[in-house]
């Protein structure tokens, strides 16, 4: 068929929907309780926003609905492949997901508090860390006063845990 016979409308680009935080293939959606919750504020606050969309323009109306629909079916394939972990039934000796570790590293002496939650939890400001990142691999299953190697830009470090929390 020509493409003069087709309505400008049905050649817009579809809308991109941003991915969510990388979740390994084959491992398991470890969440904290506070995850869950923040996942399914987050579900209900999309469903807000689509339910406050104004209708009248049609193209932009649907192009919004098609985005936050996008990220709703995203969302809930996160929320309903979470496997919950309380942190306070962890053994509170080791690191585990979870915890609240503080780290001393090796060639600067800085401490650091770091907690290991869930990819969709991760936020590097709040100094939450995924339990997928090299760093939270590094370091669990140890206990305070254990050291673990780790490579951080380029270079070894020797990471010391001073500290674990629930």
């Amino acid at each position: 068929m020509s493409r003069g016979f087709v309505k400008e409308s049905d050649q817009e680009e579809l809308p991109i929907i941003p991915a969510r935080a990388p979740l390994p293939a084959g491992a398991t959606n470890y969440v904290t309780p506070t995850g869950l919750a923040a996942l399914r504020a987050e579900a209900e606050a999309l469903e807000a926003d689509k339910a406050a969309l104004p209708t009248d323009n049609e193209d932009e109306h649907r192009r919004a609905t098609t985005v936050i629909d996008g990220k709703l079916s995203l969302l809930q394939q996160r929320i309903s492949s979470a496997r919950v972990v309380d942190p306070a039934a962890q053994p509170q000796e080791e690191v585990r997901f979870g915890a609240r570790v503080t780290l001393r590293f090796g060639s600067t002496g800085k401490e650091q508090t770091i907690q290991i939650v869930g990819v969709d939890e991760a936020n590097v400001k709040e100094k939450k860390i995924a339990f997928t990142a090299p760093i939270a691999k590094a370091i669990t299953g140890l206990w305070a006063g254990e050291t673990a190697d780790f490579r951080m830009g380029g270079k070894a470090e020797k990471l010391e845990v001073l500290g674990i929390g629930y």
